[in-house]
């Protein structure tokens, strides 16, 4: 097992540093109401703003959604996967909505995402948390106006070269000082890169490579892989993406499934494979992690990056785009979300009423109603409606509600 998931924080004690900015994230969820403004955290990555996140979902029972404001910086995308979650509450559950990298909705290819996401935040139906590295930009500020900021002070290199000392003692592992020094100042204070570069030097997987990058986070890694000028430079590349092997390969296969040929045609780069070749070596790194997580042949990682390097091609149109949502729970929250709100159009023109009625105070007893097997859902209701249409209207809810 990859380090970074071996040793991570199951409890905010268990987490290092920022003790008082940790105390004030865990009050503002524990008091949470309607009306409370979402909350921002901002810090460099790997510092703890998601898993802290996470921790405390769990802790206080909601269900997160991830959302990275990188890949929908647009209105139209902001729209189509916050709306179903704040439009449908009851059947969500208990949703948190976590939104990563808030500051990449800003510049030119933001369409409106910031606006959008500003009125999101304005008119807050259940607990938002944003973490973004900076928060220096003009649009950040206009968003800092909407929301509670925390800020997570780098970690002082003393206390990351203690815990991670901690780590080896615990695995049975040595580092030399000298290379335990290197691998504290050249994490900029990224836990997950330590970990992971501690893990690889243990293990032997440490290859010297012609070109070396600084360590790369996944986004700054998939997209400078796709940049890159040569092969040799794009195996560099990947060696310095010292993030965890199941998200490097998501990152690659959210980044080509989501590639849109029809809106990159003015684009003078080229593909020479086609996305089934590239999607068929994914799959083979993935059976590679999948084979590694069975046996716990840590050494056989040393082979991911070779069969990853197969992705490369000059001029690659490719560039990051990332889903934080499973893709079953992302068809979920889409065709459920179409499915209802299609109903609740259908149930608005009937009762005349709006179709927001519909969905905040009508549904949640049709859902309860459908549950309940003891009540006969097609008797003569009190309506002006014909009974044959209305146990049509009925049967159909109960259709599109199973489904």
């Amino acid at each position: 097992m990859m380090w970074s998931e071996k040793y991570r924080p199951q409890t905010v004690s268990d987490m290092i540093g920022n003790e008082e900015v940790r105390a004030t994230i865990t009050k503002w969820l524990a008091t949470w109401k309607t009306g409370t403004k979402p909350i921002l955290l901002i810090g460099p990555p790997g510092i703890g703003k998601t898993t802290i996140s996470y921790i405390l979902s769990k802790q206080f029972g909601y269900d997160m959604i991830s959302l990275n404001a990188s890949d929908a910086r647009t209105k139209s995308k902001i729209n189509q996967t916050l709306a179903p979650v704040l439009g449908n509450i009851s059947v969500m559950g208990s949703p948190l909505i976590f939104i990563d990298e808030v500051d990449g909705i800003h510049g030119r290819a933001d369409f409106g995402g910031a606006d959008a996401l500003l009125k999101i935040l304005k008119e807050a139906t259940v607990p938002i948390i944003l973490a973004a590295n900076y928060a220096d930009s003009t649009k950040m500020k206009n968003i800092s106006k909407a929301v509670k900021t925390v800020i997570f002070k780098p970690l002082p290199p003393r206390l990351i070269r203690i815990y991670l000392q901690s780590i080896l003692k615990k695995q049975g592992a040595v580092i030399p000082p000298g290379t335990l020094i290197k691998i504290v100042n050249n994490s900029r204070g990224d836990i997950r890169s330590i970990l992971n570069t501690a893990q690889s030097i243990v293990t032997g997987f440490d290859p010297p490579t012609e070109k070396s990058f600084e360590p790369l986070n996944i986004e700054e890694g998939i997209n400078a892989f796709f940049k890159a000028q040569s092969a040799q430079e794009a195996g560099a590349i990947l060696y310095s993406m010292r993030v965890d092997p199941r998200q490097k390969i998501n990152a690659f296969y959210s980044s080509i499934v989501s590639y849109d040929n029809n809106n990159n045609k003015s684009s003078n780069t080229t593909a020479t494979l086609s996305i089934p070749q590239l999607l068929e070596i994914i799959s083979q790194a993935d059976m590679l992690y999948g084979k590694i997580i069975r046996t716990q042949n840590w050494r056989l990682l040393r082979y991911l990056d070779a069969i990853l390097l197969q992705l490369y091609q000059p001029n690659s149109p490719f560039r990051y785009t990332a889903y934080n949502l499973s893709w079953p729970l992302l068809n979920r929250i889409r065709w459920d979300g179409a499915k209802i709100k299609s109903l609740c159009t259908t149930l608005a023109k009937i009762h005349h009423v709006s179709q927001s009625t519909i969905t905040t105070m009508y549904l949640p007893f049709i859902l309860l109603c459908t549950k309940n097997k003891n009540l006969d859902l097609l008797s003569q209701p009190n309506s002006v409606i014909p009974q044959d249409e209305f146990t049509d209207i009925i049967k159909k809810e109960m259709e599109l509600l199973k489904n």
